[in-house]
C-alpha cells in the first residue's frame, strides 16, 4: 500500500434527514450523522472522532444507540445494496460488530431502528407502501420474525421497544399505529385500531404500558396497551414578535391577506408534531416550525400540561433573520442525565439547551443556543486558505460565506448573502477575501466581528472556467475549463505559454507541483492525468470512479484526490499505475474542493453534502509530515474605526448602568431577605403545628397495630388446629387406599409366575426340535461342498487359461482407448475454450442489462413517490374544500336572506341607473377614441427605439468591418512580402542546383579518367588528390561538419523514441507472459485433476469385474461343466469391455507427453498473439523521419 495516510482530526457538518441522526453517548458527548458516517462530538473539550461508514456508502439513512450507550445500529446504502450494520462503540475506535441481512426479505433501506431494553434485539422497518418490520437477535446475525404491511404513500414510520419488555415493539405511521408481542418465532399484533386513521408523524414511550403520538394535524394522542387514554391538541405558534405585529393590522388587510394566500401556505400554517422525546417529568415535541413544548405530568383529568416554550434563536448575520428561526425540528434527544436538550433541524443546524433542575428558575418562554456554530445547508462551492494565519474560507449554495479556523475547529466570521456565491479567495494575509457571484465579484474586508463589503465588481456570467492555481512565485498561473482545455499564462508577457486540450474530457480541478513544472488535472474520463510541456506525460486510471478533485503538497511527495463518490485517495509522487493508494470514506457526496496547508500538516476537504472535513497527514509508517520551520501566524484582526467607538461609548454606558445595577440589586436583595425571613417565621410555626399532630396520629397507629397483632396471632391458632384435623383424616384414607392397592398387587404377582413357567416350558421344546434340524442341514450341505470342491479345481484350470488370453486383449484395448481419450479430450478443451469465451460475452451483455434495469426500477420508484406525493396533498386539498364548501352553505343562506332585501333597493337604483346608463355611452366613446390614440403613439414610440437600436447595431457593425479591413490589409501586404522573399530564395536554389549538377557531370568525368590509373598506385594517388584539390574547398568542410553536428541530436532523439517504445513493448510481453502462464497453469491443475479421476475410475471398475467374475464362477458351475463336457472351448476368449488401468511408467510417460503437446500449443499462441499486436508509440504525435537524402547530399557538396 501506499505510504502516504491520513486521519480526521475535525468533522464539520450535518447530515439531514436521518432517522434518530442526534443522540447522546455520554452528558458531554454527542453521536450524530455527518457526511458518509458519524461524527462524537464533546461539548467541553471540543474533540471529535469520525466513525467511517461501509465502503461505498451513501451515507446513513437511520440510526440508532443502544440503551447502555455501547452499540450503535446504523442503516445504510452501499453502492445500490442496502446494508444494517452495527458498532461496538467501546472499543478505539468505534469498529464494525455485525452486518445483518436476509435473503428472503426485498432489497430496501430501513427508515427506523430500535434496540431492545436489554440490547440483545434490534428492529428495523422499511418505509410503506410495502414496509416491513423485522425482529433481529444481532449478536447472531438471526432473523427472528418479519411482518410485511401495506400502507398508502412512502410517509415517515417509527420503530420502538417497550422500556422493559424486549417482546414489545410499537409500529407507526400513515395510517396505523400498531403493537406487537414477539412470540414463537413470529410477531403478533396485540392493538385493534379503532376510529379515524390517522397520520402518526412520531411516537415515544412513557411508560411500560403508555405510548404517546403526535399527527400531521397537530393532536397528541396517549395510548395505553394500545387503547385511546388521553388526546388533547396543539395550536400552531408564531414568534412573539410576530405576534405583535399581527396584532397592529387591521381586520381588512387580515381579511385581504388570508385571500391572497394560496392552499400550500395554509397547510404550512397548520400544527404538525415532527418530532417528540420522552423525560422522566413528562415528554417535549415540536408542533411548529422552531419551537420546542415542554409537558409535564399533573394530577387532574389533563395528564399532561405545558410547562415551558423552547424556541430557537434567530442569526442575525443572516440576510432574513425572521426566517432563520423558523426551521423544522426532526430529532429531539436528552442527555443521560437530563441536563441538556439537542435538536436536528431540517437545515443540517444542531441547537442545544439547558434544562433546569427547579421549577422557581424555570422560564415560560426560553431559546436554545448552536451545539457548536452554524453550519452549511447546502453544497459547497468554494474553498481556499491563506498564509499568515491558520483559516480556511468556504462559500455554500446556502449563500453563506464562512471563515474557520483549522487549528482550534471553531468558526470565526458568518455572513449570509441575498446571492448564491460560488467561488471565494483569501488574501494570503487573511485579512481580505474575493468571493465570486453570478453577475458580480465582492472585495471583503474580514473584521473582528464582521464580513464588510468595501468594492463590487460587474462581472458577465463566467461558468466555463473551472479552476485557477497559482505558481509559488506568482509569475505564471494554470486554468482549465469544461471544453477540456488546460492553459498556461505568463503574467510578464500576458500571453499563454502551453495549452493541452483534450475535448473528450471536462475538467473540474487542477494543481501544480512545487517547481510548477508539472500540472495535475481530474475530470470527467476517469483519470489523473500528469501534464507537462503541452502534452499528458502520464494517465493513471481512476478504478471505477470520477475524479472531481486534487491536491498536491508543497514537498511534492504526496497527492490527494477527491472522488464522486465522497471518498479521498492518498497517493505517493511519482503516481502509481495500480491501485497502490490508501482510500478513506468521508463525504456522503462528491468532493467538491480540496487543498493541503502551506506546511502539508493538514488536508482540508469540502464535499456537495455540506460538510467540511480537517485531515491530519502522515508519512512513512505513521510520521507525521515535518517542516523547515514551525509555523507561526500573524494574530492582527481588522476593526473599522466607527466600531471602535461605538465599543467605547457601549462601554461607557454599561460602567454606568452596572453602576446602577449594582445599588438596585443591594436595594432589592434587602427587601427579599426581610421578605423571606417573614416567610421562614410562617413556615416553621406550620411546621411545628404539623409535627404535633403526626405525632398524636403515630400514637393511634401503634395502638392500632398491636390490636390487629392480638387478632392475627388468635387467627394463625386457630388455622392450625384446623389444618391438624384435615391432616389426621387425610393420613387415615391414604393407609385404606394403599392396603387395597398391596392386595391387588399381590393377585397379579401370582398370574406372573405362573405365565412365566408355561413360557418356559414351550422355549424347551421349541429348542430341541431345532436342534434335530441343525444337524440335518449340516450333512446335506457337507455332500454338497465336497462335490462343488472337484468342480472348483477343474473351473480353476480353465479360467486360468481364459485369463491369459483376457490379458493380452486387454493390452490392445488399453493401447486404442487411451489414443481415442486424448482425441475426445483435446476436442472437449476446444469446446470448453469457446465455451468459456462465449460465456464471457453473455455475462458483459448481461452486466449492462442489469445497469439497465437498475436504472428503470430507480425510475420507477421516484415515479411512485412522486404519485404518493400527490395523491397525499390531493387528500389533504379535500378536507380543506370540504370545509371550504361548507363555509360556502352557510355564506349562502345569509346571501338569501339579504336578497330579499336588496330587491326593493334595487327598484329605486333601476331609475338611477337607466340615467347612468346614457351617460356611461357617452363616457364609452370617448375612452375608446383616447385608447386608440394612446395605442398609436405607444407603437410610434417602439419604432422609434427599434430603429435607434438598429442604428446603433449598425454603427457598431461598421466599426468592427473597419477594423477588420485593415487587418486584413496588413496581412495582405506582410503576405506580399513573404512571396517575394520565398521566389527569390526559389531561384537561388534553382541556380545552385544548375551549378550542382555542372560540377557533378565535370567531377564524373575526372573521376572516369583517374580510375584509368587503377593499375599504377602512383597516378592514382597524384590524380586523386588533384580532384581534392581541385573540387573540395574549406567552406564545404565546414558546412559537412555543421550538418554532422545537426544529425547527431536528430539520432539521440530517435534512440530516446525507439527505446521508449522497446520499453512499452517489454512491459506489454511481460503482462501477457503473466496472464498466459496463469491461464496455462489453470489448464495444467484440471488436467490433473481430470487424471486422476479417469484413474480411480479404472479402479473401481477393475474391483466390480472381479466381484462379478467371482459371483458367476460360484453361482453359474454347474451350466459351466456341462457346457464344456459337450463343446470344446473356445479358440478366442470374448472381449472384456473393463478398461484396466496402465503400468504406472507408461502412463506417466503419456502425462508428460500430453503436457509436452500443450507448453508446444500454448508457445505457438503467444508467437501469434505477439506478431498480431502492433506497435502502439507511447507519445501523442509521431517524431519527424530524418532528412538522410539531404544530409548525404550536403557531404557530397
Amino acid at each position: 500500500m501506499s505510504a502516504v495516510a491520513a486521519r480526521p482530526v475535525a468533522v464539520i457538518g450535518c447530515r439531514p434527514g436521518v432517522a434518530g441522526g442526534v443522540c447522546f453517548l455520554e452528558d458531554q458527548v454527542v453521536l450524530h450523522a455527518v457526511g458518509a458516517g458519524c461524527v462524537q462530538l464533546h461539548l467541553k473539550q471540543n474533540w471529535r472522532e469520525f466513525i467511517p461508514g461501509t465502503e461505498k456508502t451513501r451515507g446513513v439513512q437511520a440510526m440508532a444507540i443502544s440503551p447502555d450507550r455501547r452499540y450503535l445500529a446504523a442503516a445504510e446504502t452501499a453502492g445500490d445494496q442496502p446494508v444494517l450494520t452495527v458498532y461496538d462503540l467501546s472499543s478505539v475506535p468505534a469498529r464494525r460488530r455485525r452486518t445483518l441481512s436476509a435473503t428472503e426479505l426485498p432489497e430496501r433501506v430501513a427508515v427506523a431502528l430500535a434496540f431492545s431494553p436489554d440490547c440483545q434485539y434490534l428492529a428495523a422497518a422499511t418505509a410503506p407502501p410495502e414496509g416491513h418490520l423485522t425482529y433481529w437477535l444481532w449478536e447472531k446475525q438471526r432473523l427472528m420474525a418479519a411482518v410485511r404491511l401495506e400502507a398508502p404513500g412512502s410517509s415517515v414510520c417509527q420503530v420502538s421497544f417497550s422500556p422493559q419488555d424486549n417482546a414489545q415493539v410499537c409500529f407507526t405511521g400513515n395510517g396505523f399505529f400498531k403493537l406487537f408481542k414477539y412470540s414463537e418465532g413470529t410477531l403478533k399484533q396485540m392493538n385493534l385500531e379503532k376510529g379515524m386513521p390517522q397520520n402518526y408523524l412520531c411516537h415515544t414511550w412513557l411508560s411500560e404500558e403508555e405510548v404517546i403520538c403526535g399527527t400531521d394535524t397537530g393532536k397528541l394522542i396517549l395510548f395505553e396497551t394500545g387503547d385511546l387514554l388521553w388526546e388533547t391538541s396543539v395550536e400552531y405558534r408564531k414568534p412573539h414578535r410576530e405576534l405583535e405585529e399581527d396584532a397592529t393590522t387591521t381586520e381588512y388587510e387580515r381579511c385581504s391577506v388570508c385571500s391572497s394566500v394560496d392552499n400550500g401556505s395554509q397547510q404550512d400554517s397548520l400544527p404538525q408534531i415532527s418530532a417528540i422525546a420522552a423525560y422522566s417529568k413528562g415528554f417535549a415535541c415540536s408542533s411548529s416550525p422552531g419551537i420546542v413544548l415542554l409537558f409535564e405530568k399533573t394530577r387532574g383529568k389533563e395528564l399532561y400540561k405545558e410547562s415551558q416554550e423552547i424556541w430557537l434563536p434567530k442569526d442575525r448575520f443572516s440576510n432574513d433573520p425572521e426566517k432563520s428561526g423558523r426551521q423544522n425540528i426532526i430529532c429531539i434527544c436528552f442527555s443521560p442525565s437530563e441536563e441538556t436538550m439537542v435538536v436536528n433541524t431540517h437545515k443540517n443546524q444542531l441547537y442545544v439547551f439547558t434544562m433546569f433542575t427547579t421549577d422557581f428558575m424555570k422560564e415560560r418562554i426560553a431559546y436554545f443556543k448552536y451545539l457548536t456554530f452554524p453550519l452549511h445547508s447546502a453544497s459547497i462551492t468554494g474553498l481556499d486558505i491563506c498564509v499568515w494565519k491558520p483559516i480556511l474560507a468556504t462559500c455554500s449554495l446556502d449563500r453563506s460565506v464562512r471563515i474557520w479556523n483549522y487549528r482550534t475547529n471553531t468558526l470565526e466570521l458568518y455572513k449570509e448573502y441575498r446571492e448564491e456565491a460560488h467561488t471565494v479567495s483569501l488574501h494570503p494575509t487573511g485579512l481580505f477575501c474575493l468571493v465570486g457571484f453570478s453577475d458580480k465579484l465582492r472585495f471583503i474586508s474580514l473584521l473582528y466581528e464582521d464580513m464588510h463589503v468595501f468594492k463590487e465588481l460587474a462581472v458577465m456570467k463566467c461558468r466555463e472556467i473551472h479552476s485557477v492555481k497559482w505558481s509559488a512565485d506568482d509569475t505564471k498561473f494554470i486554468s482549465c475549463d469544461t471544453h477540456g482545455a488546460v492553459y498556461e499564462w505568463n503574467l510578464s508577457t500576458g500571453e499563454r505559454e502551453t495549452d493541452c486540450v483534450l475535448k473528450s474530457c471536462r475538467y473540474s480541478s487542477i494543481d501544480l507541483s512545487s517547481d510548477a513544472k508539472v500540472i495535475f488535472a481530474v475530470g470527467s474520463d476517469q483519470t489523473l492525468k500528469e501534464i507537462s510541456e503541452s502534452s499528458i506525460q502520464h494517465e493513471v486510471p481512476a478504478f471505477g470512479v470520477v475524479y472531481t478533485a486534487v491536491a498536491v503538497s508543497h514537498s511534492g511527495h504526496m497527492v490527494f484526490v477527491g472522488t464522486s463518490l465522497g471518498t479521498i485517495r492518498a497517493m505517493k509522487y511519482p503516481l502509481p499505475l495500480t491501485a497502490d493508494f490508501n482510500e478513506y470514506q468521508a463525504h456522503a457526496g462528491a468532493v467538491t474542493k480540496m487543498s493541503i496547508t502551506n506546511d502539508d500538516q493538514f488536508l482540508l476537504t469540502a464535499s456537495e453534502d455540506g460538510s467540511i472535513f480537517i485531515w491530519k497527514v502522515y508519512e512513512k509508517g505513521g510520521e507525521v509530515v515535518k517542516w523547515q520551520k514551525e509555523a507561526e501566524y500573524a494574530e492582527e484582526v481588522l476593526i473599522m474605526r466607527s466600531d471602535i467607538k461605538e465599543k467605547s461609548q457601549a462601554m461607557l454606558d454599561l460602567q454606568i448602568r452596572v453602576k446602577e445595577l449594582q445599588t438596585e440589586n443591594y436595594y432589592q436583595l434587602s427587601l427579599k431577605d426581610m421578605y423571606y425571613n417573614e416567610k421562614i417565621k410562617e413556615l416553621e410555626d406550620n411546621f411545628t403545628q404539623e409535627i404535633s399532630s403526626l405525632k398524636t396520629k403515630h400514637q393511634n397507629l401503634q395502638a392500632e397495630k398491636e390490636n390487629q397483632e392480638r387478632q392475627h396471632q388468635l387467627q394463625v391458632s386457630e388455622l392450625m388446629n384446623k389444618q391438624a384435623r384435615e391432616m389426621q383424616k387425610l393420613e387415615s384414607d391414604s393407609n385404606q387406599k394403599l392396603l387395597m392397592e398391596n392386595e391387588k398387587y399381590q393377585e397379579l404377582d401370582e398370574k406372573s409366575q405362573k405365565m412365566q413357567e408355561e413360557y418356559e416350558k414351550q422355549l424347551h421344546s421349541l429348542e430341541e426340535s431345532k436342534s434335530k434340524a441343525v444337524k440335518e442341514l449340516t450333512e446335506y450341505y457337507e455332500e454338497k461342498l465336497n462335490e462343488k470342491s472337484v468342480l472348483l479345481k477343474e473351473t480353476e484350470e480353465d479360467m486360468r487359461r481364459q485369463f491369459r488370453a483376457h490379458e493380452e486383449i486387454e493390452k490392445q484395448i488399453y493401447e486404442d482407448e487411451d489414443q481415442e481419450i486424448m482425441e475426445i479430450k483435446i476436442k472437449y478443451e476446444r469446446q470448453l475454450w469457446e465455451e468459456k469465451e462465449s460465456n464471457m460475452q453473455l455475462k458483459g451483455e448481461i452486466g449492462v442489462m442489469n445497469k439497465r434495469l437498475n436504472s428503470l426500477q430507480k425510475e420507477l420508484k421516484e415515479r411512485n413517490r412522486y404519485i404518493e406525493e400527490i395523491k397525499l396533498a390531493q387528500q389533504k386539498l379535500q378536507h380543506f374544500i370540504k370545509s371550504l364548501e361548507d363555509d360556502i352553505l352557510s355564506l349562502k343562506k345569509e346571501i338569501q336572506e339579504r336578497t330579499n332585501t336588496i330587491q326593493d333597493k334595487e327598484k329605486h337604483i333601476y331609475d338611477l341607473k337607466k340615467k347612468n346608463q346614457e351617460l356611461e355611452k357617452c363616457r364609452f366613446v370617448l375612452d375608446h377614441r383616447i385608447v386608440e390614440l394612446k395605442k398609436l403613439i405607444e407603437a410610434r414610440g417602439n419604432d422609434i427605439k427599434i430603429m435607434k437600436k438598429q442604428i446603433y447595431e449598425m454603427e457598431g457593425e461598421l466599426e468592427r468591418f473597419h477594423k477588420e479591413s485593415t487587418q486584413l490589409k496588413l496581412n495582405i501586404t506582410q503576405l506580399q512580402q513573404k512571396l517575394k522573399a520565398t521566389d527569390n530564395e526559389m531561384h537561388r536554389e534553382r541556380q545552385k542546383k544548375h551549378n550542382m549538377e555542372a560540377l557533378l557531370k565535370q567531377f564524373k568525368a575526372d573521376l572516369h579518367n583517374c580510375a584509368g590509373f587503377i593499375q599504377e598506385p602512383q597516378k592514382l594517388k597524384n590524380g586523386i588528390r588533384e580532384l581534392y584539390t581541385k573540387y573540395v574547398q574549406d567552406s564545404d568542410l565546414e558546412e559537412i561538419e555543421i550538418a554532422q553536428k545537426d544529425l547527431q541530436p536528430e539520432c539521440m532523439r530517435q534512440r530516446e523514441y525507439l527505446e521508449r517504445n522497446l520499453a512499452a513493448l517489454k512491459k506489454k510481453l511481460v503482462k501477457n507472459q503473466e496472464t498466459h502462464r496463469g491461464a496455462y497453469m489453470h489448464i495444467m491443475q484440471e488436467n490433473m485433476s481430470l487424471i486422476k479421476e479417469i484413474n480411480d475410475l479404472r479402479q473401481e471398475l477393475k474391483a466390480a469385474l472381479t466381484q462379478l467374475h467371482h459371483l458367476k464362477s460360484t453361482l453359474k458351475l454347474t451350466k459351466k461343466r456341462e457346457a464344456i463336457q459337450n463343446t470344446a472351448p473356445p479358440s478366442e476368449p470374448l472381449p472384456s469391455p473393463a478398461v484396466l488401468r496402465l503400468n504406472a511408467e507408461k502412463e506417466n510417460e503419456k502425462i508428460i507427453e500430453m503436457q509436452q503437446l500443450e507448453i508446444q500449443y500454448l508457445r505457438n499462441q503467444i508467437q501469434e498473439k505477439g506478431q498480431s499486436t502492433p506497435v502502439e508509440p507511447l507519445l501523442a504525435g509521431n517524431l519527424p523521419e530524418l532528412n538522410l537524402e539531404g544530409s548525404h547530399k550536403t557531404q557530397q557538396q
